[in-house]
């Protein structure tokens, strides 16, 4: 209960700490607290599946450029009206601001590419990277509680989080308490990691463990987007998050049901026969 009071009454700042005048962001330094873990995560387990060092560190570091840059590149055009009106708050990334499809797709893109170029099979660099990206989702998540973005629906639920007049969308002024919806996908993107990090551990078909991170991601993802009031393109009735995730999910039981039905087992090897 202590936890849900100091979540319904804490108003969170965007700044950290202050060093001369440079001024250091919860949401920045969160996701390098992210990468810093991933990347550890991802050099234990390539270690174990006999990938090279080398390999892992340059594609991590690809991956990282790029994925930063579809994640930006996705949130504008999410809210494209806004940002054709206000061009140089697309360079303000310290306010947030970062769309994780973005970095799913020019992830898969780099993957891709690189394992043309390494000769190392898709679904196994897919598979060793998908835990790291997860965990980093869970960590990453609370940058939005300190920026006062992305929150919910207004809520009379204790666990309700306070939202500053100033962060309160256009029609909600005279609501105080949102969902926590950083808090929902974070625990959710936190249990994703704790079944894949366990499956990880024994041989299996590659491919698995980036088929689940898909439609598990995906199927949680769905859900909670009916929770947020952010402005988003609608189509059909949902919103662009929700579009996006239904696709994923399908491309994730296709994997799914093509490794275990045609496929031979690859057992993590880094040349699946």
């Amino acid at each position: 209960m202590s936890f849900i009071n100091f979540l319904h009454n804490y108003q969170p700042q965007r700044i950290c700490f202050q060093l001369g005048l440079f001024n250091f962001y919860w949401y920045g330094l969160l996701i390098v607290t992210a990468i810093i873990i991933g990347f550890y995560l991802t050099l234990k387990l390539a270690e174990k599946k006999n990938i090279k060092k080398e390999a892992s560190i340059d594609l991590f570091l690809y991956l990282i450029i790029f994925g930063f840059l579809g994640a930006r590149i996705y949130h504008v055009l999410s809210e494209f009206s806004y940002y054709l009106a206000n061009p140089l708050e697309i360079l303000k990334v310290w306010q947030g601001g970062l769309g994780i499809f973005g970095t799913i797709l020019a992830g898969l893109a780099v993957l891709f590419l690189y394992s043309r170029k390494a000769k190392i099979s898709f679904l196994v660099l897919a598979d060793l990277f998908t835990p790291a990206l997860i965990l980093g989702q869970a960590i990453g998540r609370w940058g939005n509680w300190f920026n006062q973005e992305l929150y919910g629906k207004p809520t009379n639920l204790p666990w309700g989080i306070p939202i500053g007049l100033d962060n309160r969308l256009t029609g909600f002024e005279n609501y105080q308490y949102f969902h926590p919806v950083f808090l929902y996908e974070s625990i959710w993107n936190f249990l994703v990691f704790v079944v894949l990090i366990f499956l990880i551990k024994k041989p299996r078909k590659s491919g698995l463990i980036f088929a689940l991170y898909l439609i598990l991601y995906s199927f949680g993802r769905f859900f909670i987007e009916f929770l947020k009031i952010d402005p988003q393109p609608i189509f059909l009735g949902l919103r662009l998050a929700q579009i996006v995730a239904i696709l994923m999910l399908l491309v994730g039981l296709v994997i799914l049901l093509k490794r275990n039905s045609k496929f031979q087992s690859a057992s993590w090897r880094t040349n699946p026969k």
